[in-house]
């Protein structure tokens, strides 16, 4: 869809890597004229492709702000939202949606957003390969799939071994924040993030919390809410125990 260097790459990782279970699926189509377009100008100065194949330098890249890192943003209304009302902090958006990688930098553009970053591909080789130690001042994973099928549980972002790579990656007492609207999901991140070493809760009764003010309800939760799901919010603070 986009020559090399005009916009997100298909796959771009490549062969680089492992083959390994994955907690998202990529999802190219339908992207608008619109969409295409700003892509095409932006993605030169505000995406990457998460290739592995070198290690940010976040200082430069959000002019000294502390980042933030946000796995999965849909259509990045969102994103746009609390970069808005946060311009002190720089959102690293990492997502595999095309369609919502043009409409966050559309509204970006169109707010004088230069907070926003997006990165194209898998989170985990992001962690993984390409950001430094004790480099994120946060991590925010909203309704990540929540793989509701027991055999594909597997595939689900939040586990033991993703813990170790966010622990590893954010500064102590960083906040990592998840949200979701799948109870069993929620459940299983309650007790997955509060037996990991490098986490401790910041909710007094060690449960969920309430949702706080910066983080926007979004369509996408908002249409549960009317279906009648809870939506969970767990923040964790990294603490300085080695993961």
């Amino acid at each position: 869809m986009f020559p090399d260097g005009t916009g997100p790459a298909a796959d771009p990782a490549g062969a680089h890597f492992e083959r390994r279970i994955r907690s998202f699926q990529p999802r190219r189509s339908r992207v608008t004229t619109g969409q295409a377009d700003v892509l095409r100008r932006l993605w030169a100065d505000w995406g990457l492709d998460i290739d592995g194949q070198r290690v940010l330098d976040l200082p430069e890249m959000f002019g000294g702000l502390p980042v933030v890192l946000e796995i999965g943003f849909g259509m990045g209304e969102a994103t746009a939202a609390m970069a808005e009302a946060d311009p002190g902090t720089g959102i690293l958006a990492v997502d595999v949606h095309t369609p919502g990688q043009g409409n966050l930098f559309r509204l970006a553009e169109q707010n004088g957003l230069s907070n926003i970053r997006v990165a194209n591909g898998d989170a985990v080789i992001l962690l993984r390969e390409m950001l430094p130690s004790a480099s994120l001042a946060g991590i925010r994973v909203y309704f990540p799939d929540p793989w509701p099928k027991k055999r594909h549980h597997k595939r689900r972002l939040i586990q033991p071994e993703f813990l170790d790579l966010a622990a590893a990656r954010l500064k102590p007492g960083a906040v990592l924040h998840c949200a979701t609207d799948w109870e069993p999901y929620a459940e299983q991140m309650l007790d997955v993030i509060s037996a990991h070493p490098g986490f401790e809760n910041t909710s007094p009764d060690g449960g969920y919390a309430p949702r706080p003010a910066f983080r926007p309800l979004t369509r996408f939760e908002g249409q549960g809410l009317d279906k009648g799901h809870a939506v969970h919010d767990l923040l964790f603070r990294r603490t300085g125990t080695d993961a």
